[in-house]
């Protein structure tokens, strides 16, 4: 992993070195699209939900190790612990057929996994396809010494064609599911992203990348996560501490240094910042209609992260209030198809955002049963501690701001 002073998150936008920003600026990065949870038939792909599983579980167990070396086990929340690595195991889990999918094919298809944008590293402006992550906290792109296979057909950066490139101490990694882990060198560079360039950034230029990224269109992720994990300041290189999100199935962007408002309608519904360095909200609720289900949950809002994942228990009353709901395995629900719930909704105090039936449904199980978005893990995060991913964000305009030290929402339009 990198040490302290390697991490790196909104530093990015907001360092002393970065190009001034000035108020009513559009700084937009334009998304694209990819996805594998469902296939183009509409059913439900369970091994690659699993891997995803498996994925987002060691994502964030990682950012808890982060956590604990910079600031202490103290800033954990209440009930917070760092799990085992969580490896693949598709034999015998429920539903029976998944073992017998690991050889089917993994395609891009309706449903979104995760969006990714363009930046360049660099003084020749090296281009890469990034995944901008809320809930991670390093930027790691592949390096042309790679030599796993995965890095084949991905752009690579090639350190010694950057006039601006300086090899540092220290050594990345972080380890997946599948036994394999991204790692690399550390090396500082001009970063540009849509146009804000920051010189002299750390970040891991991989010589080695986990299978688990195999057929990915991203070359590597871009963590955006809340400064506690990185050690990032903001010190006024925009005038607003602001960055925001749509995630839609057209337009998607990542906005820097501000909102966009011509994407929303309506004021922000902002909610501080609580607990233990994420960008985690707390004083929530989940609603099934007019009836509140689960309450007084703290909630990590992650863009990396696809689905949307609280404690099973939780999850367990949540579906009993959804009619003919039922446990599929490994977390998942199904229900059925013929009336996927369109009335989920999180609510932190202020207006309920409510989930549409599209980006609760993660497509057919069978020719009856579909599969909800919200799955049960124990991700090590803490007592009544959710993580909300894309599937929840997809209905909402999503503002990040270290000036208000707050998460908001607003209405798409």
């Amino acid at each position: 992993m990198f040490i302290k002073s390697s991490l790196i998150t909104l530093a990015l936008v907001l360092s002393a070195t970065s190009t001034p920003l000035v108020d009513g600026v559009d700084t937009p990065i334009a998304f694209q699209k990819r996805s594998a949870l469902t296939k183009d038939d509409g059913s439900f792909d369970y091994r690659s939900a699993a891997e995803q599983v498996v994925r987002d579980r060691n994502k964030h167990r990682q950012n808890l190790l982060n956590l604990e070396r910079n600031r202490g086990p103290e800033a954990f929340n209440d009930g917070a612990y760092i799990p085992p690595v969580a490896t693949l195991n598709l034999t015998g889990t429920s539903p029976g057929d998944l073992h017998a999918r690991q050889a089917e094919p993994l395609t891009d298809e309706a449903n979104d996994e995760y969006w990714a944008g363009t930046i360049t590293i660099g003084s020749n402006k090296q281009s890469f396809l990034i995944d901008f992550d809320t809930g991670s906290s390093d930027l790691w792109v592949p390096s042309t010494n790679c030599t796993s296979s995965t890095c084949n057909g991905k752009d690579k950066y090639n350190a010694t064609a950057s006039t601006t490139s300086v090899h540092k101490s220290g050594q990345f990694s972080i380890s997946y599911g599948d036994g394999s882990s991204v790692s690399g060198p550390v090396y500082t560079d001009t970063v540009t992203v849509a146009g804000v360039t920051a010189k002299n950034q750390y970040f891991a230029p991989v010589t080695t990348l986990s299978s688990s990224f195999a057929g990915d269109a991203r070359d590597g992720i871009l963590g955006m996560a809340y400064p506690a994990l990185s050690h990032a300041k903001a010190q006024g290189a925009v005038k607003t501490g602001v960055f925001a999100f749509k995630l839609a199935k057209s337009g998607s962007e990542l906005y820097l240094g501000g909102t966009n408002s011509k994407l929303y309608t309506g004021s922000i519904e902002y909610h501080t910042v609580v607990g233990s360095g994420f960008w985690q909200i707390g004083s929530g609720k989940i609603q099934v209609g007019a009836k509140s289900v689960v309450s007084n949950i703290r909630t990590i809002i992650d863009s990396g992260t696809t689905l949307i994942y609280g404690p099973p228990s939780q999850v367990a009353t949540l579906y009993a209030s959804i009619p003919g709901s039922k446990a599929s395995g490994n977390g998942f629900y199904t229900f059925s198809c013929t009336s996927v719930p369109n009335n989920v909704a999180f609510s932190w105090g202020g207006k309920s955002w409510t989930i549409s039936a599209a980006n609760m449904n993660l497509g057919r199980e069978s020719a009856t049963r579909c599969v909800g978005a919200i799955v049960g893990q124990d991700l090590g995060l803490g007592t009544n501690v959710w993580l909300v991913g894309d599937s929840f964000m997809k209905n909402v305009y999503s503002v990040f701001s270290f000036d208000q030290n707050a998460v908001g929402f607003a209405s798409l339009k």
